[in-house]
């Protein structure tokens, strides 16, 4: 499924490469830049290297 929030705004579209590109800077920026709310106000892609990084953290073992 598509979303049309990138297609709406700027039609007629002369070529489909223009509606590719419309749908790619859409998804970078729903990706990147987006603040999320239910996450803290920061972009999902943030949230996700942080979540990340977190949970795959090397376990130290401490030797007696």
């Amino acid at each position: 499924m598509v979303k049309t929030e990138p297609i709406k705004p700027r039609r007629p579209w002369k070529t489909l490469s223009e509606v590719e590109l419309a749908t790619a800077e859409w998804v970078d920026w729903y990706c990147h830049r987006r603040l999320h709310g239910e996450i803290g106000h920061i972009p999902p892609v943030e949230y996700e290297t942080n979540y990340y990084s977190e949970t795959t953290k090397p376990q130290v073992t401490v030797k007696i």
